[in-house]
């Protein structure tokens, strides 16, 4: 591959942020959405599709009368009901899925904020004794576009936390389409951990599940769009928990449900801009020199930014070439500033009619942005 050059040019559009929270209605009185990111992107006919990762919270401000008080102190967290004498700014609110009401469903709890050993430090997080909540509760939702630009947000979700792998939110889609069927792969959050559950839908307006794919610590997933050797293949990114940086890996599959022949693919390089971690992005496409995959790398600084890596159409699990520095880094101010700075984090890319191709991201973990870059322009680049 070229050298880099500086002839790569990628345009972030006038109208970004593309979508952002207030364009997006709460999915249940009470709440409040927080985040609109993270969009899986596809493109059908003339139609520009992105499923949004949805974040939302309660409301602020007050508690209703039958509100409940999460308990951490049993062996297993319970609930109380809340007294008369207890009022809302001396508790912190989140919601979890809970399937063990006689309706099970999306349900706020409390938790004193002055509970001694509370960590509320990280604005994503609820930490307490090894236990974990998050202070927002995600689902999945679709937006439509004609020119890819302006998007019409679906009132209610596509997908929403369900199962008990789920209780903590459905996050970071990736889609893909495999013949005239849409996968959908996903991050299933609950106190297990995170893993990847699978989705299909025939029409992008339902949406079947398939179950957890990739166990705890595992996301990142995306399907490539097409068997390659008579077997599925998707990206995926094992956390280790005792040696070695999160690195992107390959899986295989005969029917989507079973994965196996797992290889390494490739891991963060020290002193680069992907020096601390790497994960996948958009969903692979085919290009003339093989596959390219947009992927995200963070480097010392906890600085997310984004680049690209050629693999070998034939055997994905060869590296051809990588980006020397990334094509996007957050410096717009709605990439610096948000619920958490400084990051740019695609799960979606759709081509256009031109050679060109647009790019979904999230930044700072708020809003959803879009820029375009020319493919052959972005080749030349790695190395």
């Amino acid at each position: 591959m070229a050298a880099l050059t500086d002839h790569l040019v990628i345009e972030r559009l006038a109208t970004n942020p593309v979508v952002r929270p207030q364009d997006v209605q709460p999915s249940r009185p009470g709440m409040e959405v927080l985040c609109a990111f993270n969009a899986g992107a596809i493109r059908v006919d003339d139609e520009f599709v992105l499923l949004l990762r949805v974040a939302e919270r309660p409301l602020s401000g007050s508690m209703p009368d039958d509100a409940m008080i999460l308990d951490l102190h049993a062996p297993e967290p319970k609930t109380r009901p809340a007294t008369g004498a207890e009022s809302a700014a001396g508790f912190v609110a989140f919601s979890v899925l809970d399937l063990t009401a006689s309706t099970p469903g999306i349900a706020t709890r409390y938790l004193p904020r002055d509970l001694p050993g509370l960590d509320l430090t990280d604005p994503r997080s609820i930490r307490y004794a090894g236990q974990t909540y998050l202070t927002s509760i995600s689902h999945l939702r679709l937006a439509r576009s004609r020119d890819g630009v302006t998007f019409r947000v679906d009132p209610q979700p596509a997908l929403a936390p369900a199962t008990a792998e789920e209780e903590f939110g459905c996050e970071d889609p990736r889609l893909t389409r495999i013949g005239d069927t849409f996968y959908l792969a996903y991050t299933a959050v609950s106190r297990y951990g995170i893993g990847t559950a699978l989705a299909r839908s025939p029409d992008l307006r339902r949406f079947e599940r398939l179950g957890v794919a990739f166990y705890p610590e595992n996301r990142d997933v995306a399907l490539f769009p097409e068997q390659i050797g008579g077997r599925y293949v998707a990206l995926h990114r094992p956390q280790p928990r005792h040696i070695g940086p999160p690195t992107m890996w390959l899986g295989y599959s005969t029917d989507l449900h079973l994965w196996g022949d797992h290889r390494f693919l490739m891991a963060p390089r020290p002193g680069m801009w992907d020096s601390k971690r790497i994960g996948g992005g958009a969903v692979p496409f085919r290009v003339p020199e093989g596959w390219l995959e947009l992927y995200h790398g963070v480097d010392e600084a906890d600085r997310y930014c984004l680049g690209a890596v050629l693999l070998d159409g034939d055997q994905p699990g060869k590296v051809l070439a990588r980006s020397p520095r990334p094509f996007l880094e957050p410096e717009a101010p709605f990439e610096r500033e948000g619920l958490l700075g400084n990051v740019v984090f695609t799960c979606g890319a759709v081509p256009l009619d031109d050679g060109r191709m647009r790019v979904y991201y999230g930044a700072a973990d708020s809003v959803t942005g879009a820029a375009d870059l020319d493919v052959k322009g972005l080749l030349a680049t790695l190395t």
